[in-house]
């Protein structure tokens, strides 16, 4: 049994999980909205909520620290956008930067899928 365990394993292993997390927060990054089933966007809801508020922390004396963790979980286009665009986007904002909207089930094997998008 998984009594309070934290995050979904979505039936792959350690190493197979953080690269498919890496890949949809890079993707959702790069094109700001992508459509994927409803468990894959209610995770990556948590993961990249907390990636933009420590690219948020970006200033000139702990640039290099926050980089360097940030290009651990997304590659450097993805740091470049997080620490440019992003920063004048959600300025006001101190949370809940993404939205999770359902949509219907799949066709060919009824997943549940969703939008993720950002704010």
């Amino acid at each position: 049994m998984r009594h309070q365990a934290k995050g979904r394993k979505f039936s792959r292993i350690k190493k197979q999980r953080r690269a498919l997390i890496k890949s949809l927060v890079e993707s959702l990054v790069i094109w700001e909205k992508m459509t994927t089933t409803e468990a894959k966007a209610k995770e990556l809801k948590g993961i990249v909520d907390k990636i933009i508020t420590k690219a948020k922390k970006i200033n000139n004396a702990n640039k290099a620290t926050v980089i360097k963790d940030l290009s651990r979980k997304v590659s450097l286009i993805a740091v470049k956008k997080l620490s440019g665009d992003f920063l004048k986007k959600f300025d006001g904002r101190t949370s809940g930067y993404t939205r999770v909207s359902k949509l219907g089930k799949r066709k060919g094997d009824s997943a549940k899928m969703a939008i993720i998008e950002f704010i």
